[in-house]
């Protein structure tokens, strides 16, 4: 399977933050908890765009490029991509 893929964050601090570009980029945005998917859809309207949100089930409390978090991001999202 090809995909493309890009990352963003919904945090002030984030170095790439959501927008609505990057929304209308995308079939489908995987999100760590529940709680990002809550500000998608209140903030930023995703629902609209008819793209789909996935919650991963991944505490947000890791680094950037932490191997572990990594490894479950891959975990998670494999099944998605088959």
């Amino acid at each position: 399977m090809n995909c493309k893929t890009k990352s963003a964050g919904t945090s002030s601090g984030a170095k790439v933050k959501l927008n609505p570009e990057l929304i209308a980029w995308a079939d489908i945005i995987f999100v760590m908890e529940e709680k990002h998917k809550q500000y998608l859809e209140q903030k930023l309207s995703v629902e609209s765009n008819n793209c789909r949100i996935e919650v991963l089930g991944i505490p947000d409390n890791y680094t950037f490029m932490q191997p572990k978090l990594i490894e479950l991001l891959k975990s998670k999202v494999e099944v998605y991509l088959k």
